[in-house]
């Protein structure tokens, strides 16, 4: 046992001893001799989320149709209970967020009604690190309006292939754009941005502000409506646990609430009179205004679950100290095994300030692709994003900084061994 391992393993021991959340843990289905650190990605089942879902299901079984307000709870307030449960994790109040279909449809139905290109105001910004689906769904909303992405769509570079710099952001919002749509943190490496001072540069120059917390939403507090942001949307099933392709969420500033939805669906109408089957537009209150379609019951059961699991481990404040600690330790070991030495060619490039990390740590290096699958035929779930980067997400209420201490020994063991090099180049199918 080396040095560093010796001293790691002892720090973890006393950390995990003494870990308030320890009990949480507990309430998750673990993988049986896996590490798993792709929570970033998919967070794992819970029980809480389990029992939810075959309650929903019980009571589909004996309700029927009289679920819908005869449930506990109704399944026809479900968006907007949901919403309320949600709320505090991002900083807003109970109606300014709602919980309804998935993060790129929601994406759509905010871009469309508060993208406004008029004049030389034609142009919407994002980052060139952006997730590519945020891409996506703003060049065709562009392309929508008779625009040219090519021109309208401005993505602000990277000057080191990691990080944006908000001075270069800044410096593009200026009278000729309409909408900013900007990542809370950055999905590679795990990037945090000023959302206030962003948002208040934006403001002061004419600009619409919207936020994708996809990769934030669970692991970093918000406070949206101190921020003033415009609109946000995130999904719930990385840090939040509900589930592959859970519901999403989209959170409206209450100075847009009113605002007739560019994409109106029936679930948005006020729900009052939703049933009154009437051809015209009476949008919901608040956020919910934003719903098009019916929400998954089962869908909302899972997230029910897992946001008790967060409000009984003490809510998003306790989950940040804990992830930043988690993370902290996690670069600390990965320093003190010599793997960002010569010998083994790993950087960190994730920022170190806690006020500029998110969740994740990004470990580059050149044969990151193979690294990341001899790391999984170990035992260890990471995930790989191209060109060369190996994401490790220490999850707040299911991963041990006993954990930590066992993934970077393996990273380090592989490199020893050459055992990457027998793996085939390139991601998998599914990375």
């Amino acid at each position: 046992m080396t040095d560093w391992l010796a001293a790691a393993t002892e720090q973890a021991q006393a950390a995990d001893a003494n870990d308030p959340l320890l009990g949480v843990r507990d309430r998750f289905y673990l993988p049986e001799g896996r590490i798993y650190l792709d929570g970033n990605s998919l967070g794992l089942l819970s029980r809480d989320a389990e029992a939810e879902v075959l309650r929903a299901l019980d009571q589909w079984k004996t309700l029927g149709i009289d679920g819908w307000l005869s449930a506990d709870p109704p399944w026809f307030s479900l968006g907007e209970d949901l919403g309320r449960a949600m709320a505090p994790l991002v900083g807003a109040e109970p109606e300014a967020v709602v919980v309804t279909g998935s993060t790129t449809v929601n994406l759509h139905a905010l871009v469309s009604t508060f993208y406004r290109p008029h004049g030389e105001r034609r142009k919407i910004v994002a980052t060139a690190l952006d997730f590519p689906s945020d891409i996506y769904a703003l060049a065709s909303q562009i392309a929508l309006r008779g625009g040219d992405p090519a021109t309208d769509l401005v993505l602000v570079p990277s000057r080191d292939g990691r990080t944006v710099d908000e001075v270069d952001i800044l410096a593009e919002l200026d009278e000729t754009v309409a909408l900013a749509l900007l990542p809370v943190v950055l999905y590679r490496s795990g990037q945090l941005l000023d959302v206030a001072k962003l948002t208040a540069a934006g403001h002061a120059r004419g600009v619409v502000m919207g936020f994708d917390a996809a990769h934030s939403a669970g692991s970093v507090p918000h406070r949206f409506d101190d921020w003033g942001v415009d609109f946000a949307v995130w999904c719930t099933y990385k840090y939040l646990n509900a589930g592959p392709g859970a519901l999403g969420a989209l959170y409206v500033n209450r100075r847009h609430w009113g605002t007739a939805p560019a994409l109106a669906g029936w679930w948005g109408y006020d729900k009052d009179r939703q049933f009154d089957m009437a051809f015209d537009w009476q949008g919901a209150a608040g956020a919910g205004a934003w719903q098009i379609g019916t929400p998954s019951l089962l869908g909302a059961a899972a997230l029910r679950g897992s946001l008790r699991v967060v409000e009984d481990a003490g809510g998003i404040d306790a989950l940040r100290a804990r992830s930043l600690a988690l993370t902290d330790f996690l670069i600390a070991c990965v320093e003190a095994a010599g793997l960002c030495g010569p010998e083994y060619g790993f950087a960190i490039g994730t920022p170190r300030d806690h006020a500029r990390r998110g969740g994740h740590v990004a470990i580059e290096h050149e044969d990151a692709d193979r690294i990341a699958k001899a790391l999984k035929a170990r035992g260890v779930i990471p995930d790989f994003r191209k060109p060369n980067v190996i994401r490790l997400a220490p999850a707040a209420l299911y991963t041990g900084f006993g954990d930590i201490v066992e993934a970077v020994s393996h990273l380090q063991g592989i490199v020893d061994g050459g055992e990457h090099l027998a793996q085939a180049m390139g991601r998998e199918r599914v990375a």
